[in-house]
């Protein structure tokens, strides 16, 4: 089968930067001839450049898979499947407003008008990466039937229990590790979590907590570790190189996955799930699905006013429950087996490619 992937080179990071990639070369891997479009050369196997994306009808393609609905690339892609009746697929990760960058919403408001409604009235199959994507897809339009549920695949082998590491020892991390991997900002509810951690695990000498990011925030987040007395039992990791973090999930005992609304990625989280780590996670939409309350870790409420203590309470129990731990360790680890792994997503989207299929279904 002739798989054309194409990307937007302004949203790829946001919008199939891990993802184009890794399915391209699970498709070749399969013997199918998959030519990536838009992104820079390197980033999506067999790819050429954005300006050569008039190559696109020349490549003949049986199916395009094609990231963000309304990038001119998509469009693109709309084009040629209406001409040549290819199957189009269109990959959706949900990103909200809140979380898409100020130039990216200013482009994405151009493509709602000028191309929007083309493309999903011409996708034959909508992607979506968790089910807060589901919801906005079918807010969008889409048929409910059209819009099938499958997360971002991991390398199994590579994210697992076990994976060892030298970041602990280049960092002087012992004892049980508290995880936090993502944005350094004072707004999605990292403070809390941060001051929460002060009164619970941080008042035992063999836990740490290890923030792995970078942000705006930075700064702020260490005065506040500084002023709960808890400096000594914070280690600020800055932004490490890919090839670090699997062993840096896998060596720690709990990640923690602080948000206010379903902002934040779900990676890490999924990530953590993989390697056999419990997640201790606000109670949001994006992290709900994942995460269920009590199997994979434990959920937080928010309630206004109460993040702070809700917290504190969440902590303190996974802190005094290693069995607990235990048993959400086993379940992650199972769920990412049956869920996560980049084979079985693959075998999922052959499925989709075939015409034949209609019928919605949530893979997760």
């Amino acid at each position: 089968m002739r798989i054309a992937l194409l990307v937007d080179p302004l949203t790829l990071r946001s919008r199939g930067g891990h993802h184009a990639p890794a399915l391209a070369a699970q498709l070749i891997a399969r013997g199918h001839e998959v030519r990536g479009f838009g992104a820079p050369p390197g980033k999506v196997p067999h790819s050429v450049e954005y300006n050569e994306l008039a190559g696109l009808s020349r490549f003949e393609p049986d199916v395009l898979v094609a990231y963000d609905g309304l990038s001119p690339t998509a469009f693109g892609a709309a084009r040629v499947s209406r001409r040549s009746g290819a199957r189009l697929i269109l990959v959706e990760p949900g990103q909200t407003r809140e979380a898409t960058p100020l130039h990216e919403r200013f482009l994405q408001g151009i493509g709602e008008r000028l191309w929007g409604p083309y493309v999903r009235g011409t996708a034959d199959v909508v992607v979506a990466l968790d089910p807060v994507a589901r919801d906005q897809a079918i807010d969008e339009g889409f048929a409910e039937q059209a819009v099938h549920v499958l997360p971002v695949g991991l390398d199994l082998e590579l994210w697992r229990p076990g994976a060892s590491t030298s970041v602990l020892r280049r960092h002087g991390l012992h004892g049980r590790v508290v995880l936090y991997h993502g944005p350094l900002e004072t707004s999605v509810g990292l403070e809390d979590a941060i001051s929460a951690f002060a009164r619970t695990a941080g008042q035992h000498p063999d836990w740490v907590l290890a923030v792995s990011g970078k942000g705006a925030g930075r700064q702020a987040l260490r005065n506040i570790a500084e002023r709960q007395g808890v400096s000594a039992s914070v280690r600020w990791l800055g932004e490490l190189p890919e090839e670090d973090l699997p062993g840096l999930f896998a060596s720690a005992t709990l990640l923690i996955a602080p948000a206010v609304d379903d902002r934040p990625s779900t990676r890490p989280v999924l990530q953590a799930l993989a390697a056999g780590v419990p997640v201790i996670a606000s109670d949001v939409a994006r992290y709900r699905w994942a995460v269920p309350d009590d199997v994979h870790g434990l959920l937080v409420p928010c309630p206004d006013g109460t993040v702070r203590s809700c917290w504190e309470a969440v902590l303190t129990r996974a802190l005094h429950s290693p069995s607990a731990r235990e048993r959400w360790s086993r379940a992650a680890r199972a769920w990412a087996e049956q869920h996560l792994d980049w084979r079985h997503i693959a075998d999922r989207f052959e499925e989709l490619m075939q015409p034949d299929v209609v019928e919605g279904d949530d893979a997760a």
